[in-house]
């Protein structure tokens, strides 16, 4: 039996020792309220295309919250699903090249409801080392079996399949959103068809920016539509809005729909984000070309950083890492960016697999000469002190 007995007023007290921790470790996270208009050059957030200001997506989210509603009202299998939901998750379904999708109110749940759904005690989910958060949270919740592979290996993903009898899933980002770089999607499903194991992928970081025309990472593989394959995504990175979705074979999606917590129990996605996601959507297939300048952006950024002896993943998509000396190198780094007027991500532990403190990097396919100049410009300048090699 725990021996910890506080007083009534103190039974917080080991947040005390937590806190203290994290600050001499330069682990420490705050909140930072942006306002409304910023003199700032972003990129630090995950609008890759630039389309969250632009005014056909602003207008798809204004007329639809006129039209439906501020709120959903309540879980989509009561009164939260809207004749926008069905039809966004048509155009969805169609533009990525899978036969259903499904709607729910972020990718983080439609990653919980993609594991936890098609797995129970019985199931095998091999997951790589590099997977997000909800795809960990997703394992942890489901009671499956759970197998981590080191990253993107494809043999340790053969190996943990052919040692399973029963059904089995493989779970993967597409684009990992430390580094940037792409998993080996053909080699995964590959071991999948091998095995009889089915291929989950969350394209979140593919979806706008690789296949043709952005149409996703496993459309690129040709994946897209495979019997055996269910992709994850979010709406809040390449169309500019928010929520999330899960495609593939309609079947899965009926039995997402009768047994996904996430999607069952939580209140749908709210009107004015499905109306600017479809806006977007809808944007991005009139224009395609958007897809390749986000790709040409992050290109440009490796090779200008890289150059000048910054250390850098290259870019298989639109996310440009690069590596700090430290975590609290890292936090000054990102806060002089910020200073110099430009806003960068910072990752550190726990959100680093490997232990790597970075200064994270968006591409968008909306920034100019100009501001890639100035970006490459200003993390040089504030670069600290064993962040170069020269």
């Amino acid at each position: 039996m725990s021996q910890y007995s506080p007083e009534p007023d103190d039974v917080f007290a080991w947040i005390d020792d937590a806190e203290r921790a994290r600050e001499q470790a330069g682990l420490v996270r705050t909140l930072r309220p942006r306002p409304a208009s910023s003199l700032l050059l972003d990129l630090a957030s995950n609008d890759y295309l630039g389309l969250s200001r632009h005014p056909e997506t602003v207008r798809g989210a204004r007329e639809a919250a006129e039209r439906w509603g501020a709120g959903a009202t309540g879980s989509r299998l009561v009164t939260g699903t809207t004749e926008l939901h069905a039809e966004l998750e048509r155009e969805l379904a169609a533009f990525c090249g899978f036969e259903a999708a499904l709607v729910l109110s972020s990718g983080y749940a439609a990653n919980l409801a993609a594991v936890t759904a098609l797995s129970d005690r019985g199931t095998l989910v091999v997951s790589d080392a590099g997977n997000h958060a909800s795809i960990v949270d997703g394992c942890r919740l489901s009671r499956a079996g759970i197998e981590v592979i080191p990253h993107s290996d494809p043999q340790a993903a053969r190996k943990a399949l052919a040692t399973h009898e029963g059904r089995a899933l493989l779970v993967s980002d597409s684009v990992f959103s430390v580094d940037g770089d792409a998993a080996p999607l053909a080699a995964y499903a590959a071991a999948c068809r091998e095995a009889g194991a089915a291929l989950v992928v969350d394209d979140a970081h593919g979806l706008g920016v690789l296949g043709e025309g952005g149409r996703g990472a496993l459309h690129a593989a040709g994946l897209a539509g495979a019997p055996g394959v269910v992709a994850t995504l979010t709406l809040s990175k390449s169309l500019g809005s928010q929520g999330g979705a899960v495609l593939g074979p309609a079947k899965v999606i009926r039995h997402l729909v009768n047994t996904a917590r996430t999607f069952i129990f939580d209140t749908g996605l709210a009107p004015a984000a499905a109306g600017a996601a479809l806006a977007g959507l809808r944007l991005l297939r009139r224009e395609p070309e958007r897809a390749e300048r986000a790709r040409e952006v992050a290109d440009r950024l490796y090779g200008r950083l890289t150059a000048s002896g910054l250390t850098a993943a290259r870019p298989d998509a639109a996310v440009v890492s690069v590596r700090a000396p430290s975590a609290s190198a890292a936090l000054r780094w990102a806060a002089d960016c910020r200073e110099a007027g430009l806003s960068v991500g910072c990752f550190r532990p726990p959100s680093v697999p490997d232990g790597i403190s970075r200064l994270r990097l968006t591409a968008r396919a909306d920034l100019t000469g100009d501001e890639i100049d100035r970006a490459v410009e200003t993390i040089l300048g504030t670069a600290p002190a064993g962040a170069t090699d020269r």
